[in-house]
């Protein structure tokens, strides 16, 4: 994972002083596919088959888990990060036109930004998961989680995004500067050693937003967890697709926001607030 350091000029109590900071690394990334310009995403550097194949696997552009496409580095910058690609897929395997889907910059904070349309995002996956979760378990996943952030420990500038399976087994874990990047790693990276199907968990270090969901739903993992807030649009999109969202997972604490009949459940009461 790529940090730099950094000097800045710290202030404390009415005394400044010079340090040196580990920062995340935000790079752009030209994605071509066949030659032809797919997108511009600001990632950070790191694990590019692994968010190409996550990011075009939940956009559904190329979804085949049996031929890994073949990554072409066309450019690095003066530093060594890898700023430009062409993916290579056969014509064949591409399941939808993606040319003018994605034509101005993806932005490190936005996973929807570049697109022509709203449509176009719209996964049409349901989930249909019979497996119940104990809902003990994730706070478990968190910390196993948190544990790896390596990059977030050095830099405090990363998100993470985690898969487990309904045991509680860390599957994988990636970090980007991204919250979108992150979930589109990890899943690549699952797709790419093809364990995706024991994928039923993901953990995310950020808010839940719509395209986290849409990320998730077309991965087929039924359920999603954060430490965070969901969206409504985030709530509305899981509950109509059959996934289960938890939110402020705290130690001992979550809030369930859609699907609550896979959580292992003791007496329900009602609390007002």
């Amino acid at each position: 994972m790529s940090n730099d350091k950094h000097t800045g000029l710290f202030y404390n109590h009415g005394t400044f002083s010079r340090v040196e900071d580990v920062l995340a690394v935000e790079e752009s990334l030209s994605i071509a596919i066949n030659g032809e310009p797919f997108t511009v995403t600001m990632r950070t550097p790191g694990y590019e088959a692994e968010l190409i194949r996550g990011l075009l696997y939940t956009e559904e552009v190329y979804r085949d888990t049996e031929t890994t496409p073949f990554v072409e580095i066309l450019e690095t910058n003066a530093k060594g990060y890898v700023t430009s690609v062409n993916v290579k897929i056969p014509e064949d395997k591409i399941l939808k036109d993606f040319a003018g889907s994605r034509n101005i910059i993806s932005a490190s904070s936005c996973g929807l930004c570049g697109r022509t349309s709203f449509e176009d995002t719209i996964t049409k996956n349901t989930i249909t998961e019979t497996g119940v979760l104990e809902p003990s378990l994730i706070a478990q996943m968190f910390e196993s989680m948190s544990k790896q952030q390596e990059a977030f420990q050095k830099s405090g500038g990363t998100h993470a995004s985690a898969v487990f399976t309904l045991e509680g087994e860390l599957l994988d874990i990636k970090e980007d500067i991204g919250r979108h990047n992150a979930v589109d790693k990890v899943i690549g990276a699952l797709v790419n050693n093809n364990s995706l199907g024991k994928a039923k968990v993901l953990t995310v270090s950020g808010r839940i937003s719509y395209e986290i969901v849409n990320k998730a739903l077309s991965a087929g993992i039924p359920f999603l967890a954060s430490v965070s807030a969901p969206s409504t649009l985030a709530i509305e999109n899981a509950d109509a697709a059959g996934m289960t969202i938890m939110a402020f997972c705290r130690t001992n604490k979550l809030t369930i926001y859609a699907h609550p009949e896979r959580i292992v459940q003791q007496d329900t009461v009602q609390v007002n607030r």
